[in-house]
């Protein structure tokens, strides 16, 4: 019995050095905005994204006890804040589940907003990451997601990005917007086009999640 257990313990040890990952506060930014009802992501890209968004949310928990994530929308009357980055993953399955469908996303506005609310985190030691979905028509002009990026790569901000929904419309300005804020590939861009495939599984298996560091530039599903 002592075997199995010295055994357990070392497993045990072994897995948690392959999951200790960077620390970090990170924001989750949702599109709520009235293309989320649109049915060509199963069952709606409402939906599929908030399945998208609690498999983040439990995996950055899961891979540093000491990170924490923060939950916001990016359409109606503003970009809100709903949760600040905490470890409380009942908090933000709440607020995911009272978000509402409204209006049109103000991507430039979200960004900034979720630059803000991690400027005040509490342990500053964490870095900061902002991982934002985009599931609706960007009407920001390029040049200001350019302006935008080079102002959080200057300000130590990681970006990811998941380009669901309008995905051809949308792939040119968030690649310009990736690649003025990648740093050290720790920026990512996840283009998801409606398929079979289910969201969350696509972004489990992407450089989203897969290294704490982020893999850097861009990924993009094939076609059909």
């Amino acid at each position: 019995e002592s075997t199995v257990g010295s055994f357990s313990r070392e497993r045990l040890r072994e897995d948690s050095l392959e999951r200790r990952m960077v620390l970090e506060a990170s924001l989750v930014c949702v599109d709520n905005s009235e293309w989320m009802r649109n049915g060509d992501y199963i069952p709606t890209r409402m939906e599929s994204q908030a399945d998208a968004v609690n498999l983040i949310c439990n995996v950055k928990t899961q891979q540093n006890p000491e990170s924490t994530v923060g939950v916001m929308t990016s359409a109606g009357r503003g970009p809100e804040v709903l949760v600040t980055p905490t470890q409380d993953l009942g908090k933000i399955l709440t607020a995911l589940h009272n978000v509402k469908i409204t209006g049109s996303t103000n991507f430039v506005g979200t960004i900034q907003v979720a630059q803000l609310a991690l400027k005040h985190r509490q342990n500053k030691n964490q870095r900061q990451r902002i991982i934002a979905f985009v599931g609706s028509p960007l009407e920001d002009d390029q040049k200001d997601l350019v302006k935008l990026g080079k102002k959080l790569k200057k300000n130590n901000v990681a970006v990811d990005v998941v380009n669901f929904g309008e995905t051809a419309e949308n792939q040119e300005k968030l690649e310009a917007f990736i690649a003025a804020v990648n740093s050290n590939e720790n920026s990512n861009l996840l283009t998801v086009p409606p398929g079979p495939h289910i969201l969350s599984d696509i972004i489990i298996s992407s450089p989203i999640l897969q290294d704490g560091e982020g893999g850097g530039g861009g990924m993009a599903m094939p076609m059909g």
